[in-house]
């Protein structure tokens, strides 16, 4: 009878013990404001402990005078890409890659001024000089970095784009775009309009 009373105390105080110790939620857990299940590139990541702030849900108004056409907000230092849309209902959220080094990250506000489709690709001539071995140009296609679509913004040859290689998302790897994994960029590209304000922060 000693031994079952021990038994009992023990699995009290360890079940008491797990839960007080503080747990990361699972990336399947995960929902948006709303309530909707985050996009399965999110939901079906495991969780990474350095980058949970990124999955923290934020206010446009912190950020934007007005909804506007939608607001579109890369936060470069927990590498995530918020969206809200001009209904104030619409809000999504997705990881993303980040420029490789603060020389070539652009901060401030900028807007959505093109859409594309199957992009193709021209590296500029600083990135060259960097990397001679890339072409001068490179049609749509499995190996063009911009992946399935894009969002131009009013800086030259800065985007928010997808990205053929996923390694690339949750890490400093662009030459100053924002990368998005494609189904994410696929889902964003339908709700973003030419006009949307956006904020690289």
């Amino acid at each position: 009878m000693m031994h079952n009373r021990l038994t009992r105390r023990r699995i009290l105080l360890t079940g008491s013990a797990a839960a007080l110790t503080p747990t990361l939620l699972p990336a399947q857990s995960l929902t948006d404001d709303q309530g909707d299940q985050m996009p399965a590139t999110v939901r079906n990541a495991p969780p990474v402990r350095r980058n949970t702030s990124a999955f923290q849900d934020q206010n446009w108004q912190d950020h934007f005078d007005t909804l506007g056409q939608g607001c579109l907000l890369a936060d470069i230092s927990s590498r995530a890409v918020h969206y809200w849309g001009p209904d104030g209902e619409t809000y999504r959220l997705y990881p993303s890659s980040v420029p490789l080094t603060e020389d070539l990250t652009r901060r401030g506000y900028t807007k959505v001024v093109r859409k594309r489709e199957a992009p193709d690709w021209t590296p500029t001539a600083s990135m060259r000089e960097r990397d001679p071995t890339l072409p001068a140009y490179m049609p749509p296609g499995p190996g063009n970095p911009l992946g399935t679509h894009a969002l131009y913004l009013t800086w030259p040859a800065y985007l928010v784009h997808g990205t053929h290689d996923t390694r690339k998302i949750g890490r400093q790897s662009s030459s100053g775009c924002i990368g998005l994994f494609n189904s994410d960029i696929e889902e964003l590209y339908a709700l973003v309009d030419v006009g949307t304000q956006v904020l690289l922060l």
